[in-house]
C-alpha cells in the first residue's frame, strides 16, 4: 500500500513536471541546465528543501552543502528517480565545490531560536554565517541568483549586499529575501476566511519578513471578498505571527520548517522559470527597491533572465493598510541598518 501510493505520487509528480513544461513549450529532455545549491541543506528547513528541489525537472544538479550531515541527505535524495544528479558536500574546504557554476544558491542555513537565547545572540550568530557564505559566493559564483532564507531576512539579505558590493559583485538584481512564506499564509488564511478555492487566490505581501514589518494587502487579493475591518486586522495579524503561531503548536521544539522549505521551494522555482525565459513570472521578495524610501523593500517582483527584471509598484492601498505602511517603516529600516552596521565592522 504505501509503496504504490509513493509510487503513484512520484509518477504524478514527474507527469506533473513534464506537462508543465510541455505547456510552456519545453520538453523536459531540452530544460536548460541549471545547478541549485542548498546551503544548509543538513537542517530543518535544509532537508525537506532538499527533496522538494529534486523533485524539480527543471533542476538538472542539485548541490547540497553544510558544515555537516550532507553526504547523508544527499544519499537520500539522490535515490528520488527525478532529473536532477544530486551531490552532497560537507565542511569549508568543500564551501567552493559546492557552489562552483551554481545559477542558483537557496541559503536556509543558520541556527534557530535556541530557549534562553536573546534576539541579539541569534542575530550575532547568523549573521557571521550569512556574512562568510556570501564572501565565498562572491567568489565562486558570483552571477548566481541568491535567495536568502536565513533569518532576520530584514537584516541578512542588507549583510549579503554589503558582502558582495566589498568583493565588487554586487547586482541588485540578483539578490532576493524570501518572504514567500507570509503570502503562502495570507493565501491559506484568506481562503479560509473568504471561503474560496486557496488553489486560486493570490494575496500580495509587502514590507519586511517580521512581525509587523509583514504587511499583506487584502484590499488586493483575488478572488475579491466582503470581510468587515475586524476579519482583515484579524487576518493581517495571524499572517504576521504565523511563525510564532507554530513555535507554540511545537512547544518549543521546533520552528516552520516544512512550510518554509515549501515557500522555498516555490520562490526557487519562479527564479528557474525566469532564467529559463518563462514570460510574466511574478513573485514577492525582499529586493533593493525604490518603491519606499526604504533602500530594502518586499513587493511584487517580475523575475527574468538576469533575476529581477522590474520591481512592482504597490498598488492602491487601502487606509488601513496605509497605516500599516507607516507603522512597519521604522523597525524595517532599523533592520535595514543593523545588517549594513554588521557586515561593515571589523
Amino acid at each position: 500500500m504505501r509503496t504504490s501510493m509513493l509510487t503513484s505520487l512520484a509518477r504524478r509528480t514527474s507527469n506533473a513536471g513534464t506537462s508543465y513544461l510541455t505547456r510552456r513549450g519545453l520538453a523536459s529532455e531540452s530544460a536548460p541546465d541549471r545547478k541549485v545549491a542548498i546551503l544548509g541543506a543538513a537542517g530543518g528547513i535544509g532537508q525537506p528543501l532538499s527533496l522538494l528541489m529534486k523533485l524539480n525537472p527543471l533542476v538538472s544538479r542539485l548541490a547540497l552543502y553544510d558544515i555537516a550531515g550532507t553526504p547523508g541527505v544527499a544519499a537520500d535524495v539522490s535515490h528520488i528517480n527525478t532529473r536532477s544528479e544530486v551531490l552532497g558536500f560537507a565542511g569549508e574546504e568543500q564551501l567552493g565545490k559546492a557552489l562552483e557554476g551554481a545559477d542558483v544558491v537557496i541559503i536556509p542555513a543558520g541556527v534557530p531560536r535556541k530557549p534562553g537565547m536573546t534576539r541579539d545572540d541569534l542575530f550575532n550568530i547568523n549573521a557571521g554565517i550569512v556574512k562568510s557564505l556570501c564572501t565565498a559566493i562572491a567568489k565562486y559564483c558570483p552571477h548566481a541568483l541568491i535567495n536568502m532564507i536565513s533569518n532576520p531576512v530584514n537584516s541578512t539579505v542588507p549583510i549579503a549586499s554589503e558582502v558582495f558590493k566589498k568583493a565588487g559583485t554586487y547586482d541588485e538584481k540578483r539578490l532576493f529575501g524570501v518572504t514567500t512564506l507570509d503570502v503562502v499564509r495570507a493565501k491559506t488564511f484568506y481562503a479560509g476566511k473568504a471561503k474560496v478555492n486557496v488553489a486560486d487566490v493570490n494575496v500580495p505581501v509587502v514590507g519586511g519578513h517580521a512581525g509587523i514589518t509583514i504587511l499583506p494587502l487584502f484590499s488586493q487579493a483575488t478572488p475579491s471578498a466582503n470581510l468587515s475591518g475586524e476579519e482583515i486586522e484579524a487576518l493581517t495579524k495571524r499572517t504576521q505571527d504565523g511563525g510564532t503561531e507554530v513555535v507554540e503548536a511545537k512547544a518549543g521544539k521546533g520552528s516552520a520548517t516544512l512550510s518554509m522549505a515549501y515557500a522555498g521551494a516555490i520562490f526557487a522555482d519562479a527564479c528557474l522559470k525566469g532564467l529559463n525565459g518563462v514570460p510574466d513570472v511574478v513573485e514577492c521578495s525582499f529586493v533593493q527597491s525604490t518603491v519606499t524610501d526604504l533602500p530594502f523593500f518586499a513587493s511584487k517582483v517580475r523575475l527574468g533572465k538576469n533575476g529581477v527584471e522590474e520591481v512592482l509598484g504597490l498598488g492602491a492601498l487601502s487606509d488601513y493598510e496605509k497605516q500599516g505602511l507607516e507603522a512597519l517603516k521604522p523597525e524595517l529600516k532599523s533592520s535595514i541598518e543593523k545588517g549594513i552596521k554588521f557586515a561593515n565592522a571589523n
